[in-house]
């Protein structure tokens, strides 16, 4: 099984190695109906059925009916695919969208408009929608560690920069900066999401609903009290 503490063992992530092209000779020897995607996708559902502890190169060979030899066409190592099957599983986290670009100015001809208030006006918009945005995110990210009970322990276990990977760590930061926080407090809070995310991963089938969302509250709480905003908290406490 991969854990985080291999420290004798020295390995370069898969997402800042170049693979070298086969040679076409080679590459017609590959089998047929075989890809990287297929071989990903075949790791996911596996991990999903089996665990980690009992995932191997073989066992996958077995399930695509191939020879385990065939895999290494595609990956040089069984860390590389297990690399490869985490950041496929983020990019089933729906993310939220980058917020509208600031226009320039304003039309001259129109008159100033009041600001949208009530149903009419979108969850996502406005400096008070982060804390929101930020519960949807993170519930998002809890339901991804249930559904996937292996990307906890490979997301200890290996750098995680896969453009999934990057792409959520990219909305993260963009609600943050929603905060008005200043930058080096934007770093820290960023920090103290990251490590409430993961750190919940170990417990989140055993952690209540009702006391992760009783703990998110508190940590965007304290994010809103950080940046001088009041009223932030709530979901769990008032709801749940």
């Amino acid at each position: 099984m991969v854990t985080a503490a291999d420290p004798e063992e020295t390995r370069t992530s898969v997402w800042l190695t170049a693979r070298p092209a086969a040679p076409a000779r080679r590459r017609s020897e590959a089998p047929s109906g075989l890809d990287r995607e297929r071989i990903t996708a075949a790791t996911v559902r596996l991990l999903d059925a089996e665990g980690l502890g009992r995932f191997s190169m073989r066992r996958l060979a077995a399930e695509l009916g191939v020879t385990a030899m065939s895999l290494y066409w595609y990956v040089d190592t069984k860390h590389d695919l297990l690399e490869l099957a985490l950041d496929r599983a983020l990019g089933e986290l729906a993310l939220p969208a980058a917020p509208d670009p600031k226009p320039e100015s304003p039309p001259e001809a129109l008159p100033e408009s009041p600001p949208e208030t009530g149903p009419e006006a979108g969850p996502g918009t406005g400096p008070a929608a982060w804390p929101g945005r930020l519960r949807v995110l993170a519930c998002g990210y809890r339901k991804l560690l249930v559904a996937h009970p292996w990307v906890a322990p490979l997301t200890a276990a290996y750098p995680n920069i896969g453009p999934h990977a990057r792409a959520f760590d990219a909305a993260l930061q963009r609600l943050l900066d929603a905060t008005g926080l200043a930058e080096a407090r934007r770093t820290g809070a960023h920090l103290a999401v990251s490590y409430f995310l993961h750190g919940c991963g170990g417990a989140a089938r055993r952690l209540p609903e009702r006391d992760f969302r009783l703990a998110l509250d508190v940590l965007i709480a304290g994010i809103g009290g950080v940046a001088g905003i009041g009223g932030v908290a709530g979901s769990a406490v008032k709801t749940a």
